[in-house]
């Protein structure tokens, strides 16, 4: 049941990236061009998600646990450090270079455009790249 819960949810984000043209990397490209082609659309879709994902927590809340999990699992740190500046960065700057954000890439696989492929090529390429930077590094334990 939770597989077929997370397929369901994806779908439901698919077609909703899809419908609201974030697929093509235009729009993108045209939100973040204040001066020439601005189109705000972008900005309704982040603030529809964002007006969603409030409702949905303070649903989601409620609950003891979530449907399919025994507990919630919640980031443990809310510390702003280097690490985390870093990785926004270069996630706003691949994603103004490229016009996708992984989450769009994904369901832009659908249209067989080669952009697409080469995009998610380089995300996981990154993945990995990060994890054998962080593998190399030593570890400190705290006393």
């Amino acid at each position: 049941m939770k597989l077929i819960f997370a397929l369901f949810t994806g779908l439901v984000f698919g077609v909703g990236i899809a419908i609201s043209g974030m697929m093509n990397p235009a729009k993108v490209f045209n939100f973040f061009d204040i001066a020439g082609t601005w189109d705000p659309s972008l900005a309704f879709v982040m603030g529809g998600a964002v007006i969603l994902t409030l409702i949905g927590y303070r649903l989601v809340w409620r609950r003891n646990a979530p449907l399919f999990e025994s507990r919630f699992q919640i980031p443990i740190s809310s510390a702003i450090d280097a690490r985390l500046v870093a990785g926004s960065a270069i996630f706003g700057i691949g994603w103004g270079i490229a016009g996708f954000c992984p989450g769009a890439a994904i369901p832009a696989l659908g249209t067989g455009r080669w952009e697409v492929v080469l995009f998610l090529a380089a995300v996981t390429a990154g993945f990995y790249a990060r994890r054998l930077v962080a593998s190399s590094q030593p570890t400190t334990k705290a006393a």
